[in-house]
């Protein structure tokens, strides 16, 4: 077996010489490397975000390869921990990003926040803060979802 991860996003968009510079000023993100086209058409690239690679391309509409915005949204979501989520939130505005939900602490242990970025993809943006065991959680949960404390 590999040792890669089992399990590497891989993100479809349009522009994605666009997105690279976005997750570079949105995220600190490092670009490992990329595949282009003479047309300038990125065939392939990895990213990096702390110990996390993700991979990333322009739509390739022949291949099924199309991304939210031409699909018209997205049911994925992306989850990246972060060190401070109020901070990291203006950071992808900033970038170019779009705020879909501000940050706030959440019953499951985390300050979280969701963005939009400019290629249609989302992203919480998440603040560790407690070590919350299942059974609490679930606690949690049931009150948040029966309008109690």
């Amino acid at each position: 077996m590999s040792s890669a991860p089992a399990l590497t996003p891989h993100l479809v968009m349009k522009d994605a010489g666009k997105a690279i510079e976005f997750y570079k000023a949105a995220f600190g993100a490092e670009e490992l490397f990329r595949l282009t086209e003479p047309s300038g058409k990125i065939g392939h690239a990895e990213m990096k975000i702390g110990g996390s690679v993700f991979m990333l391309a322009d739509e390739y509409p022949d291949m099924s390869a199309v991304g939210p915005q031409t699909l018209g949204g997205t049911p994925v979501k992306l989850h990246l921990a972060v060190e401070n989520a109020d901070a990291a939130v203006e950071r992808a505005q900033k970038a170019g990003a779009e705020l879909v939900r501000p940050p706030q602490d959440e019953f499951y242990g985390e300050r979280t926040a969701m963005i939009a970025d400019p290629f249609g993809h989302q992203w919480f943006l998440a603040q560790h803060l407690e070590d919350v065991p299942p059974e609490e959680m679930q606690k949690r949960f049931e009150a948040l979802i029966s309008g109690g404390d």
